[in-house]
C-alpha cells in the first residue's frame, strides 16, 4: 500500500486526445504541459525536469565544451548517431530548451551547426514515442485534474467527444464592442453592452445578459468560460478579429482576458512572414477559424466570407448581407432594439455550427491532428507533419537531421504535362494514376535516408537506380514504411467510411514530395525530388506509348492523369469497358516489368476516373496550339448520369463575369448535346446590348495588396476600389478596401466602376469584345465559325 498521504497511483486505462501543447523553463528543468480531452472530463499533464537534446560533430566536441564551462546544466554523450555526411554526432542535453538556442547561436559563429536544436521539447517528446494525438496515460501522480510523471504511449484509436462553442461579437465600424454571443453549449448567451429596455419583449431562445461597462462584459465571459469550460473555439476570422478585438478591449479596460483553462490568458503571436496575422494559444483549449479550416479540408468557395460559405452549403445566410447596410443596420439595433443585435449576433454563431456540421470540419480537424502529429488547430504546417513521422524513425537508422538551408535552394522538374490535342472529341476516358507521388515512393524506394545510403553503398544489389543516376538502398529508408503505413491506415478509413480521416491521410501523403521539394525544409534535397517528379514523367511517357500502341490516341495529360481519345464514339458500356481494359492491362504491364526487370514489388495502379461522352480541349489563346490544364466536357457515369465538366476555363474562374462564365455554359452545352447553336450566340449578345443582362456583367475581383501599392500598373479593380472609398470619405462610411479584399464593379464608359457609386452607362461594347467573343471564337475557331461573323449576319452589331 501506498504511505499515507501519497498521491493515487492513475489507473492504466486513461486515454486521451491532445488538445495543446507547451514547454516552460523552470529552475529544475523544463516542464511539459499537455492539455487532455478524455471520458472523463479535461486533463492536464505536467512533465517535469525534462531535458532538451540537439546534436553536433564530434570533430567540433572540444570548441563545444569550452562553451558549456560558461552554461551550467549542460552536457555531451556519446551516441551511436551520424549525419548525412557520415560524420558521427555527439548529443547535446540541456535542461533548458532555451539553453540550446543560444548555444546554436554562439556556434552559428564558427561555422558550427548544432543540428536539431529548434525541435521543441513538447513536440520532441511526441515523436520520438510515434504519438500523433491520441495518448494512453500510465502511472503518474494524480492530483485533481492534473497528472504528473506519467508516461504517455500511443493511442491512435482513441476518438474524444468534444464541447464545443461558437463565438462571435459585434462592434460599431470603429470595432467598439456591443455584444459578444457564444452558442454550442446548454448556456446560450448573448453578453449586451447597455440597460435592458423598460418593457421587456419577445421571449428570447437564448439568455441576453446585459452589462453596464465592456468591462464587466468581459469579466462575465471570463466567467462563462470557466462555468462551461468547453474544449473547443470555433468562429469566422474567430482570431483575427473577434478575439484580437476582445483582447484590445481588455487591455483598454484594464481586465485580463481569461479564456484559456485554469482562467489562463491567450498568449498571442505574430507570424513570421505573413504582416498581422496572429496566433492565439490558450491553454487546454483548441481555437478553429473556419476559413483556414475548410482550406484545410480543402474545400473551394467563390468567396470564403460567412455569408458566401454560409448560402452555397446551407441555403441560407446572415440577416444582413451587405457590407454598408450592415454596418448601419448594427448601429441602428445597437442604439434603437438591442434584443435585435443579439439575434443578430448569435445567429452568426448558429451558422458557423452549422457549417462545421455540414462539412464535418470539426471531425477532419481531429483526424489530421492524429494523422500529422501536428496540434488540432495548426494549419499548414506540412513540413512539420513529415518531421514528425520522419525524426524519430531516422534516428533508429542511426541519423540525425541536417539543418535548413543546408543544400542551396535549387529548380527541379515538377509534374510532366503532356502537349494537348486541341479540338472537339468523341468518348474520351481518362485514367489516374492513384497517388502517384507517394506510389512512387512505395514502389522505387525513393528516401532521404535511402538516398545517403545509396551512395555510400558498395554492393550494387543493395540499391535501386532512380533518374539522373541517383541510387537508393533497398534495405535502409524510413520514408516507403511511412507511406506504407500512412497508405493502409486510408484504406482502412474507406472500408469504415471515415471519409474525414481518409482525406486527411490523402492530403498528408500527397504533401511529401512538395515537402522534399520546399528549401525550408530540413530534408530539401532537388535529387530526391527529382527522383519523383522525373519517375512521374517517364511513367506518363510509358503509359502514353502503351495507349498508343493499342489503336487509341492520348490527346492530353497532365501529372497523373491521361485523356485517351477513343478514336470513334462509343456507347458508355462499351467506353467502360475499353477503360477498364486499359486499367488491368497497365497494372498487369507494371507489376511484371518491375518484378522481372527491377526485383520491385509494385504499389503503382492507374484506375479508371471519367468518360467524357463529348469533350473540348481549346488553343492558347490567339495561337493553334493546344492549351493546358483547360478543358470541358460532358461526363457520363456507370449509371448514365450526365454531368457538365469545366477545368481552368472562364466558367470555372471567379475572374470572369457571370454573363462570360453563362455563355460559354450554354454554348458549349448546346454543342455537346448537338443543339442548335449560332442563334443563341447571335440572341446572347443582342439581349446583351439591349440591356437585359446587366445583372450579369458585374466583375468580383480580389485586391491582393494595400491600395496605395499600386503604383505603376493599376488594374480596373484597383480604380473602382479607390472610386469607393473616395465615395466612402465623402459619405462618412466606413473605407472598406485599403488593405485590401474583394471589390464588385462593372465596366462603363467612363472606365470601371464600384457598384455603390455606379453612374456613368455600362460600356456594352467592352463586355461583347473582351467578354463574350474570346469564350466564341475559342470554341467556335474548330468548326470554322467566328463570333463576329455569327452576331453580324443575324444582327449587324458591329
Amino acid at each position: 500500500m501506498p504511505p499515507v498521504g501519497a498521491a493515487p497511483v492513475v489507473p492504466i486505462d486513461i486515454q486521451g486526445f491532445i488538445l495543446t501543447r507547451r514547454s516552460r523553463e523552470l529552475s529544475s528543468g523544463t516542464e511539459i504541459e499537455y492539455w487532455l480531452a478524455t471520458d472523463a472530463g479535461p486533463r492536464k499533464v505536467l512533465l517535469t525536469s525534462q531535458t532538451s537534446v540537439a546534436f553536433v560533430e564530434a570533430k567540433h566536441r572540444a570548441s563545444v565544451e569550452a562553451h558549456l564551462a560558461a552554461m551550467p546544466g549542460m552536457e555531451l554523450r556519446e551516441l551511436g548517431l551520424k549525419t548525412f555526411h557520415q560524420a558521427p554526432v555527439v548529443g547535446v542535453y540541456a535542461k533548458s530548451f532555451r539553453q540550446l538556442g543560444r548555444l546554436a547561436r554562439t556556434l552559428r559563429t564558427q561555422d558550427i551547426p548544432l543540428l536539431e536544436a529548434d525541435v521543441r521539447p513538447q513536440d520532441r517528446f511526441l515523436m520520438e514515442r510515434f504519438i500523433t494525438a491520441g495518448v494512453q496515460v500510465e502511472g503518474g501522480r494524480a492530483d485533481s485534474s492534473t497528472i504528473v510523471d506519467c508516461k504517455l504511449k500511443p493511442a491512435s484509436d482513441y476518438r474524444p467527444s468534444l464541447k464545443v462553442v461558437s463565438l462571435d461579437i459585434e462592434t460599431s465600424q470603429h470595432e467598439e464592442l456591443y455584444s459578444i454571443a457564444l452558442d454550442g453549449t446548454a448556456e446560450r448567451v448573448v453578453f449586451m453592452l447597455g440597460e435592458p429596455p423598460p418593457e421587456p419583449g419577445e421571449a428570447l431562445d437564448f439568455a441576453l445578459v446585459y452589462c453596464t461597462s465592456r468591462r464587466a462584459m468581459l469579466e462575465k465571459l471570463n466567467d462563462w468560460f470557466e462555468r462551461n469550460d468547453p474544449d473547443v473555439i470555433i468562429g469566422w476570422s474567430v482570431i483575427q478579429f473577434d478575439l484580437r478585438v476582445l483582447q484590445k478591449c481588455a487591455d483598454a479596460h484594464g481586465v485580463q482576458l481569461l479564456l484559456g483553462r485554469e482562467r489562463q490568458p491567450i498568449d498571442w503571436r505574430t507570424h513570421p512572414g505573413k504582416q498581422g496575422y496572429l496566433f492565439a494559444a490558450m491553454p487546454g483549449r483548441v481555437v478553429i477559424d473556419g476559413i483556414e479550416a475548410l482550406r484545410a479540408a480543402s474545400k473551394s468557395f467563390a468567396s470564403f466570407s460567412l455569408e458566401s460559405v454560409s448560402q452555397e452549403l446551407l441555403g441560407e445566410g446572415k440577416a444582413i448581407g451587405d457590407e454598408y447596410d450592415k454596418m448601419a443596420e448594427i448601429e441602428r439595433r445597437y442604439q434603437q432594439d438591442k434584443p435585435a443585435l443579439a439575434i443578430y449576433n448569435i445567429r452568426d454563431c448558429e451558422l458557423v455550427l452549422r457549417i462545421f456540421d455540414r462539412t464535418k470540419l470539426l471531425q477532419f480537424m481531429l483526424e489530421r491532428a492524429h494523422t500529422t502529429g501536428l496540434q488540432v488547430d495548426h494549419f499548414g504546417g506540412s513540413i512539420a507533419a513529415f518531421s514528425h513521422h520522419y525524426l524519430p524513425r531516422m534516428h533508429r537508422l542511426g541519423y540525425v537531421a541536417p539543418n535548413v538551408g543546408e543544400i542551396p535552394s535549387k529548380a527541379f522538374p515538377g509534374g510532366y504535362v503532356m502537349d494537348s490535342k486541341p479540338g472537339f472529341y468523341d468518348s474520351v476516358v481518362v485514367l489516374d494514376y492513384k497517388s502517384l507521388y507517394p506510389s512512387i515512393i512505395r514502389t522505387f524506394l525513393v528516401d532521404p535516408v535511402g538516398f545517403v545510403e545509396g551512395a555510400n553503398a558498395s554492393d550494387p544489389s543493395t540499391l535501386v537506380k532512380g533518374p539522373q543516376g541517383t541510387l537508393f538502398s533497398r534495405e535502409k529508408h524510413c520514408l516507403p514504411e511511412i507511406v506504407t503505413t500512412l497508405w493502409r491506415a486510408r484504406d482502412e478509413a474507406k472500408r469504415a467510411r471515415n471519409e474525414s480521416l481518409s482525406q486527411a491521410l490523402k492530403l498528408l501523403m500527397n504533401s511529401f514530395a512538395g515537402v522534399l521539394g520546399a528549401a525550408d525544409c530540413r530534408f530539401f534535397n532537388p535529387q530526391v525530388v527529382s527522383a519523383i517528379t522525373l519517375r512521374g514523367h517517364e511513367m506518363m511517357k510509358l503509359t502514353r506509348t502503351f495507349v498508343e500502341e493499342r489503336g487509341y490516341e492520348a490527346i492530353y495529360g497532365d501529372t497523373d492523369s491521361i485523356f485517351i481519345w477513343l478514336k470513334r464514339s462509343h456507347a458508355n458500356e462499351e467506353a467502360h469497358a475499353v477503360a477498364a481494359g486499359l486499367v488491368k492491362d497497365i497494372n498487369d504491364w507494371w507489376t511484371r516489368t518491375l518484378r522481372e526487370e527491377h526485383g520491385l514489388a509494385n504499389f503503382l495502379e492507374i484506375e479508371f476516373d471519367t468518360h467524357y461522352k463529348k469533350f473540348f480541349m481549346p488553343t492558347i489563346r490567339g495561337s493553334d496550339v493546344g492549351s493546358k490544364k483547360r478543358y470541358a466536357g460532358l461526363s457520363v457515369d456507370a449509371a448514365g448520369q450526365e454531368e457538365m465538366v469545366y477545368r481552368g476555363l472562364e466558367m470555372a474562374r471567379s475572374d470572369w463575369t457571370p454573363l462570360a462564365r453563362q455563355f460559354q455554359e450554354g454554348l458549349l452545352s448546346r454543342i455537346f448535346h448537338g443543339d442548335p447553336y449560332k442563334a443563341f450566340v447571335a440572341d446572347y449578345a443582342r439581349s446583351t446590348l439591349a440591356g437585359q443582362k446587366d445583372d450579369l456583367l458585374i466583375y468580383r475581383k480580389r485586391l491582393r495588396h494595400r491600395l496605395d501599392a499600386y503604383q505603376v500598373n493599376v488594374p480596373p479593380q484597383v480604380r473602382a476600389a479607390r472610386t469607393a472609398d473616395e465615395y466612402n470619405a465623402r459619405a462618412n462610411r466606413p473605407l472598406q478596401y485599403q488593405k485590401g479584399g474583394w471589390i464588385r464593379y462593372v465596366m462603363t464608359q467612363m472606365g470601371p466602376e464600384p457598384l455603390e457609386t455606379r453612374r456613368s452607362r455600362i460600356d456594352y461594347e467592352h463586355y461583347l469584345s473582351k467578354q463574350l467573343q474570346p469564350i466564341a471564337d475559342a470554341i467556335l475557331q474548330p468548326m470554322g465559325e467566328n463570333f463576329v461573323a455569327l452576331t453580324n449576319s443575324q444582327q449587324g452589331l458591329f
